[in-house]
């Protein structure tokens, strides 16, 4: 599981569904859409000190800024080690946030041409983004 340390920066709320904005560096910010409102949960409160989570299987690669595409959650990267398999392979990225992995296939890293020190673009769903509270 991947983990970052933020704080939360906006939270918009429609009926028991909270769209939460947290920023991790200055120049990241990280979007989760939760079920649970500042009613429901304490933890979702403005400038609050939050751990956004999210798996390796979720982490999309591009080797290139992709404007027409609707994932919001886009963290600039380069691939630092690459751990690939008949099946699988892990790649280990290095961000200003920090460390995190990303799992695609095989069939993928090789069609992108994946090397290690190539910058490429991470996105996450922000459906796939879990909170937990610090």
């Amino acid at each position: 599981m991947n983990s970052f340390n933020g704080h939360i920066q906006t939270i918009e709320v429609n009926g028991n569904l909270s769209l939460v904005r947290v920023s991790i560096t200055p120049k990241l910010q990280l979007k989760a859409i939760v079920i649970d409102t500042p009613e429901t949960a304490a933890y979702l409160q403005p400038e609050a000190s939050i751990t956004v989570l999210f798996k390796e299987t979720e982490v999309i690669i591009a080797t290139a800024e992709v404007p027409e595409i609707s994932l919001q959650n886009r963290i600039p990267a380069s691939i630092s080690s690459i751990d690939q398999g008949k099946l699988l392979t892990k790649l280990k990225l290095q961000s200003d946030a920090g460390v995190f992995t990303s799992i695609i296939s095989t069939d993928s890293a090789l069609r992108l041409q994946l090397k290690e020190k190539m910058m490429v673009i991470a996105m996450i769903k922000l459906n796939e983004v879990m909170l937990r509270a610090l």
